[in-house]
């Protein structure tokens, strides 16, 4: 089975508003956004639970149970979040599928050279002639990838066990392949459907295929040629008989600016025929042309590409206006997603993003940018003909402000439009603790047996799934140059990748935090058990200089000879007994990920976990000297979100006094050890920020015995004294829109923290 992953996953990214698109467009939106398209089903259930769909503008791959009921040629609507799958776009879970039945014009498979295959063409019916397979003998019962060959060019080809293909002889001769264009990782598949799918080619008697500067333009594709004076065409014929080319007809706004020396003439069988298109710009920002080529070719006839160029100013056209109407669907403590209405003039947009401030930095005209570029004191943020976007990197209870820019024009010839930028800001959330821990008493006898019952039953994910869940959707990061980092919990090493992460290329591992073997079900990972899959316990890390040094060592704090280092994490001996020691950003993360593991699954730490002694002392102060920050608040939210259950240990602090590690059992004294005033602002929790309705405040580990509300002038719009309360309850009734200060007073000191009301 592809994935197990159920349909809780991105439930809450189903916030943004998923009015109609074309599938083109729907693409260039943020990863977890919703989306909702038309399109006809390329495949039915001979792929099992995927479909693949397309209109008009695009392709793009659907999945989940809902879609079981969708035959080939099906007209469908389909409505979910978008997730990235190993490279592949996709809708993923579908929540809402409507089967319009059959389409009166199902589409035709595109024919194209191995070397088209891009992402523009992902998900779309393709066919590639006149190649051959590098493998022989029979295709694998099991799921299996061949490769196909047009002499110098290879491309994978996925035949799935649930085909009729699988088991069958692997054809010897030249073959015509038919397919989804899908994606694993870098490379791109075709994925045949059945038998059908994969027959013995046929030379057509004329096939033009033309090239410009050595790379195929589709008929009716778009060519870029920027300021250039000339650019190489070649015509080629694939085809058994001669071509007859019938000349080139230049039309569009500015044809004028544009020549060629296309004639009347013959291009032979399995050959190409080399032509030059000039351009002399003779007005200033975007020109406009096509080229239609003629030709005997059957069904291209003829074969038209459309020109865009730049004039003297080496500048597109600048947009007429910016977009408007900028809102954010998605506000949750670990993402943001926004949208806007698009500009006049327009064809792209570059948003900016900056935490904690507005930002003065703008773009400069003749500049290419790539998400995860500085630009000044800002940060891009989407780049593209969109018009939603969702940032990586967004942590909890954070003021982000954004800028979207219109511009036109690519490749060091954009004009972005300067002057009155779209601009807002929002924050995002915190912890959402809401009501989960009522009826649980820290106090009482049953509190861990309570909260082993409130964490359980959750549902489970894989461990197979972490790239897909927290690693794509949350721990990879933006860096400059269109590239990604992703950081080792353990050492603190920060990885320059190049998307999509895949694990073996970057040579890290998920580690379990509470290791694999000192689970009661080791080794069994085949199928796999809850408490191995568990998302809150697994972190990246690098497989060679963390992730197997660590090995199922103790974690502490090495007191004596250290035999292994790696920037923040080392190996050596602590207390008489070898162990690891991560940096120290991550200890209390890890301590509060063994000790949610312990009262989860019923794991004590006195040793008997495959005689592995880990320190409950180093574990609790670890926890009080590393407290919950916005990153690992923002990382417990989204897990939230996956398995629908909470860590209290983040939640509540001092929960960790109140709990007997070693034999899981309750100490009614508690304690007070991290809960000074030196700790207040970090055991301090407003939710949610913002709020629509009713704000809680809650400080860990004590009591709130007074609090005033201010608003932004100063003035007291709500106090009270005299209390003794574990949450404070604040309603927008009484207090109205707007932001405000809250003031609270514990036995052990004061803390404050804003709060908006929406």
């Amino acid at each position: 089975m592809k994935k197990t992953l159920l349909l809780s996953l991105f439930a809450s990214f189903g916030i943004l508003a998923s009015a109609q698109t074309d599938i083109a467009n729907a693409r260039t939106f943020g990863i977890g956004q919703t989306v909702t398209v038309t399109g006809i089903a390329t495949n039915g259930s001979e792929l099992g639970p995927i479909r693949y769909m397309q209109d008009a503008t695009a392709g793009i791959a659907a999945y989940g149970s809902s879609l079981s009921g969708v035959s080939r040629g099906d007209s469908i609507t389909v409505t979910g979040p978008l997730i990235e799958f190993s490279g592949l776009l996709e809708i993923s879970p579908a929540g809402t599928v409507v089967n319009h039945g059959p389409a009166v014009n199902p589409p035709a498979a595109l024919q194209i050279p191995i070397t088209a295959a891009v992402e523009a063409l992902e998900s779309q019916l393709m066919q590639v002639d006149n190649v051959t397979f590098v493998q022989t003998g029979s295709f694998a019962g099991t799921s299996s990838t061949y490769q196909v060959t047009d002499g110098t060019n290879t491309m994978d080809v996925r035949v799935n066990a649930s085909t009729n293909i699988a088991g069958t002889a692997i054809p010897t001769g030249p073959v015509t392949v038919y397919g989804a264009l899908g994606q694993f990782n870098a490379n791109y598949q075709l994925v045949p459907r059945d038998l059908n799918d994969i027959v013995s080619y046929i030379a057509p008697s004329e096939e033009i295929n033309v090239l410009i500067d050595g790379v195929t333009y589709l008929n009716n594709s778009t060519y870029f040629i920027g300021n250039s004076a000339s650019a190489a065409i070649t015509i080629e014929n694939s085809g058994s008989n001669p071509l007859t080319v019938t000349g080139a007809t230049l039309a569009g706004a500015n044809a004028g600016d544009f020549g060629h020396d296309i004639v009347t003439g013959s291009v032979a069988a399995t050959s190409n025929n080399a032509y030059t298109l000039t351009y002399t710009a003779s007005t200033t920002g975007s020109t406009f042309a096509s080229i239609a080529i003629g030709s005997n070719d059957s069904d291209e006839n003829p074969y038209t590409i459309y020109i865009e160029g730049v004039g003297t100013d080496n500048l597109a056209t600048e947009p007429a206006a910016n977009p408007s109407a900028l809102t954010f669907p998605v506000i949750e403590a670990y993402a943001v997603g926004g949208q806007y209405t698009a500009g006049s003039g327009a064809t792209n947009y570059l948003v900016l993003w900056k935490n904690g401030s507005a930002m003065t930095a703008t773009p400069a005209d003749g500049m290419s940018y790539l998400r995860g570029d500085i630009v000044g004191d800002a940060r891009v943020a989407y780049v593209g003909a969109g018009t939603s976007f969702t940032p990586r990197g967004i942590i909890a209870n954070q003021d982000y402000y954004f800028a979207v820019y219109a511009f036109n024009g690519s490749g060091g010839f954009e004009n972005y439009l300067l002057t009155t930028p779209l601009e807002g800001n929002t924050s995002s959330l915190g912890e959402g603790i809401a009501s989960y821990y009522t009826g649980i008493d820290k106090t009482a006898g049953t509190f861990v047996s309570d909260l082993n019952g409130l964490i359980n039953p959750h549902t489970e994910v894989s461990y197979f799934l972490y790239k897909q869940t927290v690693m794509n959707e949350f721990e990879i990061k933006d860096t400059i140059g269109g590239q990604s980092y992703v950081t080792c919990a353990m050492s603190g090493e920060k990885l320059i990748i190049n998307d999509p992460f895949d694990w073996s290329d970057a040579g890290y591992s998920r580690e379990h935090t509470f290791s694999h073997s000192w689970m009661h079900t080791f080794p069994a990972d085949t199928p796999e058990e809850p408490e191995y899959n568990d998302q809150h316990n697994l972190y990246p890390a690098n497989l060679v200089q963390a992730n197997i040094p660590r090995s199922n060592l103790p974690m502490d704090d090495i007191d004596s000879t250290v035999v292994f280092s790696y920037l923040g994490g080392s190996v050596g001996y602590a207390n008489g007994q070898l162990a690891y020691e991560p940096r120290a950003s991550h200890k209390g993360n890890a301590a509060r990920a063994v000790m949610y593991m312990a009262v989860t699954y019923n794991f004590n730490l006195d040793g008997n976990v495959n005689s592995t002694k880990q320190s409950q002392e180093v574990l609790k102060d670890w926890h009080f000297a590393d407290l919950p920050d916005n990153y690992e608040i923002a990382r417990h939210e989204y897990i939230f979100n996956l398995q629908g259950n909470r860590n209290p240990f983040i939640d509540s602090t001092d929960y960790a006094c109140y709990i007997d590690f070693d034999a899981l059992a309750h100490i009614p004294t508690g304690c007070i050890v991290g809960i000074g005033e030196e700790y207040l602002d970090a055991n301090l929790v407003v939710f949610p920020v913002p709020s629509n309705d009713v704000v809680y405040v809650q400080v860990n580990g004590t009591e709130i015995t007074s609090y005033s509300v201010l608003d932004l002038n100063g003035r007291v719009v709500e106090s009270a004294s005299g209390k003794n309360l574990q949450v404070l309850t604040l309603h927008k009734e009484n207090l109205g829109v707007g932001t405000y200060l809250i003031n609270v007073e514990t036995p052990l000191g004061q803390v404050q923290r804003k709060m908006i009301i929406q």
